[in-house]
């Protein structure tokens, strides 16, 4: 297969033609049709992530089509397609039992704990567990983003934070799962201000509907949403993983509003100051959220199939395998508006 190996912190990756990945007994191994590049790559590229050791195959967006199944398996055959999420759970633990295999303990994380979908083939162990058939006629770019940016928005809107129709829904960055929330928190009857410093992404999330657009660099971002929102959002979605978007969303929300950290904080921001004085006033409910649950994506699926909305705007590059590491290096600063997908695995 050919691959795209990070073999140290912020090295170009490597384009290498490796032996195609061995099939788990109780997995399958993938053709990759798509595999987005994530702000979490990133982190991975940066060495950020104290779960990665180099050498290592980036990538945890993706979906694919099946080419071996492992004796194991029951519900995959060879020619499906399937996506994955990029958490993949034992589903046999009490967690994973109670519905919540974003917190097994013995979970496999593509791209960071094992091989990941910078490649055309990847194994994926835990089949049965996870995978979910790719809708007939979806754009496998989009059906990509599936596995992390829009099921984590999803999962952070309605299975953390409960967002209703009427709140409004505050999105601190605009990145590839900021986008993500504001669309389904739109088709979920939710009003959405979104933040950012990038004036095009501000500009882009205002024509794909967005009820309040603030640039930060204008001053107090959270005191612009308040005002923006008549009082403070309901909900406010964290996207980024840095203190000043954190302590921005907490402030920027309504007396009993809830917060959802769905940025992932790594390298200086693992450990942030926060306004706790504001979370004790305004009796304030702040929740972490990672991945989604995959027994969870029909009801994505419904929204999606049923014309409810429409998530294309997200993909704003389809690019080459070889481009995988300029792609990481556009998270070095401000990326500009979607997010990019690698849909061609041989060049």
């Amino acid at each position: 297969m050919r691959a795209a190996v990070l073999h140290a912190p912020r090295a170009a990756l490597s384009l290498e033609s490796l032996p195609d990945p061995d099939c788990p007994k109780d997995g399958v191994v993938l053709r990759v049709l798509a595999c987005g590049v994530c702000r979490s790559d990133w982190h991975v590229w940066e060495g950020a992530d104290p779960d990665v050791a180099f050498p290592q195959i980036p990538g945890h967006e993706y979906c694919g089509e099946v080419v071996a199944v492992g004796r194991d398996v029951t519900r995959w055959a060879v020619g499906d397609r399937v996506i994955a999420p990029f958490i993949l759970a034992c589903g046999t633990c009490p967690d994973c039992a109670a519905g919540n295999q974003t917190i097994c303990a013995t979970q496999v994380v593509p791209g960071f704990t094992a091989p990941g979908a910078f490649a055309s083939h990847i194994a994926v162990p835990r089949a049965d567990a996870n995978l979910t058939a790719l809708p007939e006629g979806m754009d496998p770019a989009l059906a990509a983003s599936l596995g992390c940016r829009v099921t984590t928005a999803w999962h952070a809107l309605t299975g953390r934070a409960g967002l209703r129709a009427g709140e409004w829904l505050a999105v601190f960055g605009t990145g590839g799962v900021g986008l993500s929330a504001m669309l389904l928190g739109r088709a979920l009857g939710a009003r959405v201000a979104v933040v950012d410093v990038v004036p095009e992404k501000l500009a882009y999330a205002e024509g794909l509907g967005a009820d309040a657009v603030i640039d930060a660099r204008g001053g107090d971002a959270a005191a612009q949403v308040r005002e923006a929102t008549g009082g403070g959002a309901d909900v406010a979605v964290e996207a980024l993983g840095i203190a000043e978007t954190t302590t921005g969303a907490l402030r920027s929300l309504r007396k009993l509003g809830r917060m959802v950290q769905v940025g992932m904080p790594a390298g200086d921001h693992v450990t942030m100051p926060l306004p706790m004085d504001t979370v004790y006033s305004g009796q304030l409910a702040i929740y972490g959220t990672r991945g989604m649950p995959s027994w969870r994506y029909p009801s994505l699926l419904s929204l999606i199939e049923g014309g409810q909305v429409d998530l294309t705007p997200l993909i704003a590059r389809r690019v080459a395998l070889s481009d995988a590491t300029a792609e990481l290096a556009v998270f070095d600063g401000p990326a500009p508006p979607g997010v990019a997908v690698i849909t061609d695995f041989e060049s």
